[in-house]
């Protein structure tokens, strides 16, 4: 295979990023030959020139690009704003190209504005979830090294919080939040005025780093994953061009941030890449996605098998004839949900997976080439198998480790332990076992580690009991995923309760309440089982596997 060179000079003055890569012997094998337009990048990419800027000089500048709840930007509007934050960047923040910097909102046409303001400057993308609380933010502000964080004014409070001290206590010095969504005097907004609605985007090299996506794992702990320029429109001329097919008349939406990497493509980077509209929503339940899609006459949407499902008795309430494509990914999608949907809509579910570390999908299938309950086949520029525990290729229908590797793939920030783990023998592995029959089609069977995922969100369990030991009545405890009808796992907690500390509905609910304002919502236990001990080792590692049996 052959190997990506290196595409020049970086034109990034803070190395962080770069002297934070793993050792080139650990990275995966990556190929751009394989298909003729990604081995036709050129040297220097800047990812917003390539997904805004020449949309705009094409001739698209008055369609439009982004919609909201009661407006519409075009990619003019879009494209003075992001430049006017660029300005604001550079001249009044003092970002240097390989600044990291922090997103923090809901999806809405101003963090969509920001996220390419960032990269035009040169920086480095760090986006996050309004969801996520002062603890979860402080320790992507220590590992990515971030001094300065654009937030939506409405969750600005937590992020003022994580800006202002390390989890160690130390005052972080030099840091700087900035609002917008405000009027209020040096808001974002306020220091855009004035600014010119022009802007020479940073020369980036293609391989410098653009973003930094967080994800999280079994040592819960969240793991920095560095993707570059080219990385971005990888992942648009891989699974959008060559599985997804849109056009410039579709309009996405979806209910992923774009925080995740599933909705940064999905929501963002692949409606840019073709000149597509995108509709943005701040609340994208069920019913809330349906109504946008209703009004908006969407018609490509990305959401996770729990969505589609509990779309199910819904969806009659509402006109969404408009819809011509779905995507599903985040969990596994059941040949059930992929047939009730169908039967509802007459649309079939483009099913796939992907991973943070990969930046987006890698199989998939779409059209004739659906077989409902498999994950379906290699994306084009990619390359899976399966194998065995010595990394050795099995015959079809045998049961093993999905194994991946293309245009993208891991590089952990400062993370050389797990790099070796992700990233072995230059394939990438993503923890997932799976099947492949004599068709080359990916069936999934189960995860590797100790995820869990639940409603499309990964969930460390680790992470969750690290949370739940902090509770004064808890002695220990041990969390898992516990299968559920609607959202496919939920997190169950196994509490050993301190002496002398009743048992009982009260204390699952103060637990609970605990989790919710330590960590992000979405991660608490919705099952809590008392127990007298846990099941450990004879070197007193717990036995999550145990537990699990016991959720059977």
């Amino acid at each position: 295979m052959d190997e990506i060179l290196p595409s020049g000079p970086t034109a990034h003055v803070d190395t962080f990023c770069r002297e934070s890569l793993p050792p080139p012997e650990h990275w995966p094998h990556m190929d751009y030959g394989v298909l003729p337009e990604l081995a036709a990048y050129p040297p220097r990419i800047n990812a917003a020139t390539e997904l805004l800027d020449k949309r705009v000089a094409a001739g698209d500048g008055d369609r439009p690009v982004l919609y909201f709840h009661g407006g519409c930007w075009t990619y003019r509007r879009l494209l003075e704003t992001a430049n006017r934050i660029a300005h604001v960047l550079v001249e009044d923040l003092g970002v240097v190209p390989g600044n990291r910097v922090l997103l923090r909102g809901p999806n809405n046409p101003m963090m969509a504005a920001c996220w390419l303001a960032v990269l035009k400057a040169g920086g480095v993308v760090v986006c996050t979830m309004p969801l996520l609380r002062v603890r979860e933010l402080t320790y992507i502000a220590d590992k990515a090294r971030i001094r300065l964080a654009l937030t939506d004014a409405r969750v600005a409070a937590e992020c003022e919080s994580a800006m202002s001290t390390t989890a160690e206590g130390f005052p972080r010095d030099g840091a700087r939040v900035i609002h917008f969504h405000t009027a209020e005097y040096g808001s974002l907004e306020s220091l855009m005025s004035g600014k010119p609605a022009t802007f020479e985007n940073c020369d980036t090299a293609a391989d410098d780093p653009a973003l930094i996506a967080f994800t999280s794992g079994t040592t819960g702990q969240g793991k920095g994953t560095i993707h570059f320029h080219r990385d971005l429109m990888a992942v648009c001329d891989t699974f959008a061009a060559h599985i997804l097919k849109a056009d410039p008349d579709d309009v996405f939406c979806g209910s992923p941030p774009l925080a995740f990497t599933y909705g940064l493509g999905g929501i963002l980077l692949f409606p840019l890449r073709i000149g597509a509209s995108t509709l943005l929503l701040e609340q994208a339940s069920p019913p809330q996605l349906l109504q946008g899609i209703q009004e908006h006459r969407a018609t490509v949407v990305f959401t996770a098998p729990t969505a589609y499902r509990a779309m199910f008795d819904l969806v009659k309430g509402f006109d969404i004839s408009s819809l011509r494509k779905c995507v599903s990914a985040g969990e596994t999608l059941p040949k059930a949900t992929f047939e009730k949907w169908r039967e509802l809509t007459g649309l079939q579910i483009i099913d796939g997976i992907g991973s943070t570390e990969m930046l987006h999908m890698f199989i998939s299938s779409s059209g004739d080439e659906i077989r409902p309950g498999a994950t379906g086949r290699v994306v084009p520029g990619y390359e899976a198998r399966v194998v065995d525990d010595n990394g050795d290729e099995v015959p079809p229908g045998t049961l093993g480790h999905l194994a991946v590797r293309g245009p993208t793939g891991c590089r952990y920030i400062d993370n050389l332990e797990r790099q070796t783990t992700y990233v072995r023998d230059g394939w990438n592995y993503p923890g997932d076992s799976y099947i492949m029959d004599s068709e080359g089609y990916f069936w999934y069977q189960a995860r590797t580690d100790d995820m869990i995922i639940s409603a499309g969100h990964n969930i460390s369990g680790p992470e969750v009991e690290a949370v739940l030991l902090e509770h004064p009545s808890v002695a220990e405890c041990g969390v898992v995923a516990a299968p559920d009808e609607i959202r496919g796992n939920i997190v169950k907690a196994y509490v050993v309760p301190r002496a002398g500390v009743q048992p009982g509905p009260e204390l699952v609910k103060e637990l609970q309440d605990f989790v919710k304002a330590e960590i992000a919502p979405y991660k608490y236990p919705r099952a809590i089982e008392f127990v007298g001990s846990l099941p450990r080792t004879n070197t007193g590692k717990l036995q999550r596997f145990r537990l699990r049996e016991m959720n059977k």
